[in-house]
């Protein structure tokens, strides 16, 4: 017995794959665009990284002279944590705005 093609449906489905794919673009560009900055506890190291994870740039605030190895290597491990969290936080926010509004295929 042959089945009934629902071609509304598959019609539909189409449509939804290929938005789906835009907004997938749109999300990836938005991850790889969009920074954010954070900063060591005691404020001296300051770490950029986008949504995606990637440090941009690092900035130390104030002279590494007369900073001990451990106490600075400390601050640079919580800043990098900081930054890896950040991106997560931004990489999360940004799926909802771009995501949110996405509805599910009713009944199929």
């Amino acid at each position: 017995m042959a089945r009934e093609i629902d071609e509304a449906w598959i019609d539909e489905a189409i449509d939804r794959y290929r938005h789906i794919e835009t907004l997938r673009a749109d999300f990836d560009k938005a991850v790889a665009a969009h920074t954010v900055s954070v900063h060591s506890p005691d404020q001296s190291i300051e770490v950029v990284v986008t949504a995606a994870g990637d440090i941009v740039d690092v900035r130390l605030h104030g002279g590494l002279r007369h900073r001990q190895p451990a106490e600075f290597a400390q601050e640079m491990r919580a800043v990098v944590t900081s930054a890896a969290e950040a991106a997560r936080w931004a990489r999360d926010k940004l799926h909802g705005e771009v995501f949110g509004s996405f509805r599910k295929l009713e009944g199929h």
